[in-house]
């Protein structure tokens, strides 16, 4: 019986999430060209992409890289595999597009909506394949909590001083939904 080697594909799509806001923060001014605006975007499609590399600030990038770091190392120790990573890459631009859903989001850039659908992507794993539940329960407690103390639907964007910029909150919340959609369809796929 061969030995089965665990798939390196989540952390690989974390590094390439990461690496991108990386680089898109050593070039500062110049990557303000990747962000996502509601008017332009059918022009410049790979904006529901790139615009998660794009942060305003240096604080708000660090604290989205280590949120995603976090995930990255959770979803290898649980061992999310190829699935999970394809429900991210699905989940990263449909985070995006969804922020259509909200006028009042004319652009955005940011890792926010990606993370939370990195969660939820997990959560959805933990859900279905029913070994962690205690975790699976206390991931979807927290992202559940932090969106309702949020408010997005009340208030998609708010000026945030900690951030040193606006937080667009409507991007936590579409990417939790588009996460856990994702998750839960290509977790259950995996199953049959």
């Amino acid at each position: 019986m061969r030995k089965r080697v665990p798939s390196r594909a989540w952390a690989g799509v974390c590094a390439l999430i990461g690496l991108g806001a990386l680089l898109a923060g050593v070039a500062g001014r110049s990557a303000q060209a990747l962000e996502w605006d509601a008017v332009g975007w059918v022009l410049r499609p790979w904006t529901l992409w790139t615009s998660a590399w794009v942060h305003a600030s240096a604080g708000s990038l660090a604290g989205n890289l280590l949120a995603l770091a976090a995930l990255a190392v959770l979803g290898t120790w649980l061992g999310a595999g190829r699935h999970a990573a394809v429900a991210l890459l699905v989940a990263w631009p449909a985070t995006t597009l969804a922020l259509l859903l909200w006028p009042e989001v004319a652009r955005y850039g940011g890792l926010g909506g990606v993370v939370h659908a990195a969660a939820m992507v997990l959560w959805a794993r933990l859900a279905l394949r029913g070994s962690h539940k205690p975790l699976s329960f206390a991931l979807f407690c927290g992202v559940g909590i932090k969106l309702l103390a949020e408010g997005a639907w009340l208030q998609p964007v708010a000026f945030d001083p900690g951030w040193g910029g606006n937080v667009v909150y409507a991007a936590h919340l579409a990417g939790a939904v588009a996460g856990a959609a994702c998750g839960l369809l290509c977790t259950a796929a995996s199953e049959n």
